[in-house]
Order: C-alpha cells, then sequence, then structure tokens
C-alpha cells in the first residue's frame, strides 16, 4: 500500500482533516492525495504560494519572516504549515518550501535545499532536506518524504 493511501485510511478513521500550502512542489502533493479514492473525505484544500506575495497574503506569513530567513527557510514553512491549516480550519497543515532547479541555488541554499513542515493545532514540526537530481526528481523527492513524515505526524497525535 502506498502512504498516501495509509495516510488516508488514518485520517477518515480519526475522522481529522488535511490542507497543504506548496511552492517549490507546485501542487504535486496535493495530486498525490487527492489521487486516492476518498480523499475527499479529508482533503479540504491545497494552495500553491508560489510567490512571496501570495505567501505573505494567503497564508499570512509575515513579509519581514521572508525578508530576514528568505523564503527557502524553516519559519517560513512552519508558517506555510500553520498558515493553510487556520485558513482551510483543518486538524493538519503542511508547508513546503525550496529550490527545485535548475538554477536559483546559491551557496548557503542550494538548488534541491527543501523544508518541509507539518503543523496540528499544539504542535509544528519541520525537516531541512537536500535532495538532488533534476527539477522533476527534486519535486518528487520532496513529496515523497513530505507524506512519510505526514504519515508518522498523524499516528503520534
Amino acid at each position: 500500500m502506498r502512504v498516501e493511501e495509509n495516510i488516508s485510511k488514518s485520517l477518515i478513521l480519526e475522522k481529522k482533516t488535511l490542507s497543504v500550502a506548496e511552492s517549490c512542489t507546485g501542487g504535486l502533493l496535493a495530486n498525490r492525495i487527492t489521487d486516492v479514492p476518498g480523499s475527499s473525505r479529508f482533503f479540504r484544500s491545497g494552495i500553491v504560494a508560489y510567490s512571496n506575495t501570495a505567501k505573505t497574503s494567503l497564508l499570512k506569513v509575515p513579509a519581514k519572516l521572508i525578508k530576514t530567513r528568505g523564503a527557502v527557510s524553516e519559519p517560513v514553512a512552519q508558517k506555510m504549515a500553520q498558515g493553510i491549516r487556520k485558513l482551510s480550519q483543518s486538524d493538519f497543515g503542511m508547508g513546503i518550501t525550496g529550490i527545485a532547479g535548475p538554477g536559483g541555488g546559491t551557496k548557503d541554499k542550494p538548488v534541491g535545499l527543501v523544508f518541509i513542515a507539518v503543523a496540528s493545532g499544539r504542535k509544528t514540526i519541520c525537516s531541512r532536506c537536500l535532495f538532488q537530481g533534476s527539477r522533476k526528481r527534486i519535486k518528487s523527492q520532496a513529496v515523497q518524504r513530505a507524506l512519510k513524515m505526514l504519515q508518522a505526524f498523524v499516528k503520534e497525535s
């Protein structure tokens, strides 16, 4: 069974809801989740907040935080997860931000750097990941890691 099918079963069984906010993955996470039949029972919404303006206006990520830490950072991923959870009134929210490449990387923030956050009403966790490969491969790896993080988070919640 695929990880998204396990997540679906858990969320339906526990009557919990989920929403996601994606940047570098461009909706791929929401796509993987909604590919599972019955996902409408728990999946509330997905937003592709690609620009900084979308992150601030839709998800309420403070502009000052983006300016000081950068859009690709742990605190921004956390605020994205918390913002989508609050906006959609979901039990769980996820935020993903990163650099999928092939350009856009720096010494401090190389191509493949992705931050993935999961939030509930009680806590938020975030993982710093560094993936390798093409743009498509980096996005795919980020989504797979996000699904595994969510699966573990839901189990312990």
